[in-house]
C-alpha cells in the first residue's frame, strides 16, 4: 500500500501534469478559408453546412455521458473505499471537468477546437490511463495476485478505462471539429474509419468488463447476457464498417447501435431494480446503494454507441477515403 507521502506525491505529479498541458498547449491554428466562410453564416446554418461540427457535437454528447457514468460511478466506489488514498479524488475532479466542457462543446456551433476542452479532455485520457496502473497494482498486490477472486472484488479495471476512453472521444472531437468539412481527416486519417475503429474498442472493452462483473453474478437474470451479446455485435457491425468503408453504412448497423443505446438505459433501469432487491431496499439505501449493482454504470454502453452513431455520419462523407 502506498504511503501517504506517496500518494500526496502522486496526486501532485498527476495535477502537475494537467498544468502543464495547460501551460504548453499552443492556440489553435489559423481557420482555413472554408471555415471562415462558414463562422460569417448564422449559428444554425453553421451546422447545416459543416457535417463534421455535428459529428463533433455528437462526440462531446457522447464523451460527457460517459464521464457522467464514471463521474457517479467513481464518486460512490471511492466512498465506499473511504478515500483512503488522496488520489482517488483525482478522478472525481477530472470527470467532472469533462462534464463541463462536453456539455459546452455540444452546444458550441463553431467550426473550431475549443483552447479549453482541448487540454482537458487530454487530462481525461491521461488519469484514465494513470487511473487504470493503480487498478491494476491493486488486484496484483492482493493475496493470490492476479486471479479470479481478485478481480471480482479489486478495483475494477475497465472504470478507469471509462475516463480514458471519455477523454480519447472528446479530444477526437475537437480535431473533428477543427478539420476541413470536406474533408475530414484526423492525425492523417479518415475521420469516419478511425473513429469507428475506436468506437468499436470502447465497446469490446466495456462489455468485457460488464462480462466479467455479470460472471460474478452467475447471470442469475436472463437479462444480464444482453451487456455481453448486443455490444459486441455492434462493435463487428462498426468494424465491417470501417474496413469496407461503405458511403452508405448498412441500416442494420445504424439500428444495432440504436438498440446498444436503449440497453445503456435500460441497464440503469435494472440495476435499480437490484438495489431495491437487496435487504431493506431503498429504505436502506446508505448500505445497498454501495453494496448494489453499480447504477451509473450501465449508461457508458450508451455513450460509446452514441460515439459509433457519430462514426456512421462521419463514414458518408465522400472524401473520407
Amino acid at each position: 500500500m502506498l504511503t501517504d507521502r506517496q500518494t500526496d506525491t502522486l496526486t501532485l505529479g498527476i495535477l502537475a501534469i494537467a498544468l502543464g498541458v495547460l501551460a504548453v498547449r499552443k492556440h489553435p491554428a489559423p481557420t482555413p478559408v472554408r471555415a471562415k466562410k462558414c463562422l460569417d453564416l448564422p449559428p444554425h446554418r453553421q451546422a447545416l453546412r459543416s457535417p463534421t461540427v455535428t459529428a463533433a457535437r455528437r462526440l462531446n454528447g457522447a464523451a460527457g455521458l460517459i464521464a457522467t457514468s464514471t463521474l457517479l460511478d467513481s464518486g460512490i466506489e471511492h466512498y465506499r473505499g473511504a478515500f483512503h488514498n488522496k488520489a482517488m479524488f483525482t478522478p472525481l475532479l477530472v470527470s467532472a471537468l469533462t462534464l463541463a466542457v462536453s456539455a459546452h462543446g455540444s452546444r458550441d456551433e463553431r467550426p473550431l477546437a475549443h483552447a479549453v476542452r482541448d487540454p482537458i479532455y487530454l487530462v481525461a485520457a491521461v488519469t484514465g490511463v494513470v487511473g487504470t496502473g493503480f487498478h491494476i497494482y491493486n488486484v496484483t498486490k492482493r493475496p493470490g495476485g492476479f486471479s479470479w477472486q481478485n478481480l471480482f472484488y479489486g478495483s475494477p479495471l475497465g472504470a478507469p478505462a471509462a475516463i480514458a476512453l471519455s477523454g480519447l472521444l472528446g479530444y477526437y472531437s475537437e480535431r473533428v471539429r477543427g478539420s476541413d468539412s470536406d474533408a475530414p481527416r484526423v492525425f492523417r486519417m479518415p475521420a469516419g474509419r478511425a473513429l469507428a475503429g475506436l468506437t468499436a474498442v470502447g465497446l469490446l472493452a466495456t462489455s468485457a468488463e460488464a462480462g466479467l462483473l455479470h460472471f460474478r453474478g452467475a447471470y442469475h437474470d436472463p437479462f444480464m447476457y444482453l451487456p455481453v451479446t448486443v455490444p459486441p455485435i455492434a462493435a463487428v457491425l462498426l468494424a465491417e464498417a470501417a474496413i469496407n468503408h461503405r458511403r452508405e453504412p448498412s441500416r442494420l448497423a445504424r439500428w444495432w447501435l440504436r438498440l446498444t443505446t436503449v440497453i445503456g438505459f435500460a441497464g440503469a433501469g435494472f440495476h435499480v431494480w437490484g438495489v431495491h432487491r437487496n435487504m431493506g431496499g431503498w429504505h436502506n439505501w446508505r448500505q445497498n446503494l454501495l453494496n448494489g449493482p453499480p447504477i451509473p454504470a450501465p449508461p457508458s454502453f450508451t455513450g460509446v454507441a452514441l460515439a459509433g452513431l457519430a462514426a456512421l455520419g462521419l463514414l458518408k462523407e465522400p472524401h473520407d477515403d
